[in-house]
């Protein structure tokens, strides 16, 4: 699962954790948030997102 970042505030979305102050259950990806979820930090729209990293992603040792 992808983590994405608010470019305006810093607040990071991630999926396994969804949004429960706005009843976005866990395990939801940020492409199937409502079009009209908004940051809850700043209110920045899904469009001031940008992908940080995977969560899920390892180091090769």
């Amino acid at each position: 699962m992808l983590i994405h970042v608010c470019e305006l505030c810093g607040y990071e979305y991630n999926p396994k954790a969804g949004d429960p102050d706005n009843n976005i259950e866990e395990n939801t990806d940020f492409e199937d948030l409502p079009e009209d979820w908004v940051c809850p930090l700043c209110g920045a729209s899904k469009d001031d997102f940008t992908v940080e990293k995977s969560d899920d992603e390892e180091e090769d040792l």
